[in-house]
């Protein structure tokens, strides 16, 4: 009998021991280290080319992280490097061209994440009968394109170059959505614009292709900068416009991919 109830503590005492070790287990474990969390107010300065898509992705960024406010800033991309550079508060920088991209001294590794095409832009119903690039060098046709420092404008001077064609521009615009507008609004026959300007535009005005715009075909380059004011913020931005769900919100808007 003593044998018995001596047996039967000592299986009592190894099960306690045998349990405890299993509660420790876990707890020896090594956490999981969970990603920084996103707060405050992202600052993102991108060319005007990207105002729609942005738009949405910051709305997107903002309903992924409870709490964050998105602030955008689109210009042509020349003069957002230049404001970046004369110290703007600014955590991301997205051109439209590398040579903007270049020309920021404060700033982290760039990655081009789409590419884009230039395309004719005329009124509704094509009052001034352009029929194709060519056009661009009739004075008697009104027309709008980019200035040269501006990526389109820089864009639209290769495929000029490429045709050995002059062109007669009625006015030069600081950012493609200008050019839009003038278009738009009826002020001008043409303007040289990207194929996703066309698009956001929808039934304001219609696109003509035409192939020599293979000639100067823009890489857009993001980036976050190296004096962010919010450098978590900023990385989880580009992080997003670069994941799968960004790359199918510019999908849809017509940019191609890199």
């Amino acid at each position: 009998m003593f044998r018995r109830t001596a047996f039967a503590a000592l299986a009592a005492v190894t099960a306690l021991a045998l349990a405890g070790c299993g509660d420790d287990t876990p707890a020896a474990s090594s956490p999981s280290k969970s990603s920084p969390t996103v707060s405050g107010a992202v600052n993102v300065f991108a060319a005007a080319s990207l105002t729609g898509t942005f738009t949405q992705l910051g709305k997107d960024f903002e309903a992924a992280h409870p709490g964050v406010k998105v602030t955008f800033n689109f210009a042509g991309s020349s003069a957002l490097a230049k404001q970046i550079n004369s110290g703007a508060p600014a955590d991301v920088f997205a051109s439209a061209a590398p040579k903007n991209m270049d020309d920021v001294t404060d700033k982290g590794t760039p990655t081009t994440f789409v590419k884009n095409t230039l395309e004719i832009a005329v009124p509704k119903g094509n009052p001034g009968n352009i029929t194709g690039i060519k056009d661009f060098a009739d004075k008697d046709k009104k027309i709008a394109i980019c200035a040269a420092q501006v990526p389109c404008g820089a864009a639209a001077a290769k495929v000029f170059a490429a045709l050995g064609l002059t062109a007669q521009p009625d006015s030069l615009e600081q950012d493609v959505k200008a050019a839009l507008t003038k278009v738009s609004l009826g002020e001008v026959d043409a303007a040289l614009v990207y194929k996703t300007d066309v698009l956001s535009a929808k039934d304001k005005v219609e696109g003509i292709e035409f192939p020599e715009s293979s000639k100067a075909v823009n890489e857009y380059p993001i980036a976050t900068l190296t004096k962010a004011p919010n450098p978590d913020g900023a990385k989880a931005f580009v992080d997003y416009v670069l994941s799968d769900k960004g790359k199918a919100v510019l999908s849809a808007a017509g940019f191609d991919a890199p």
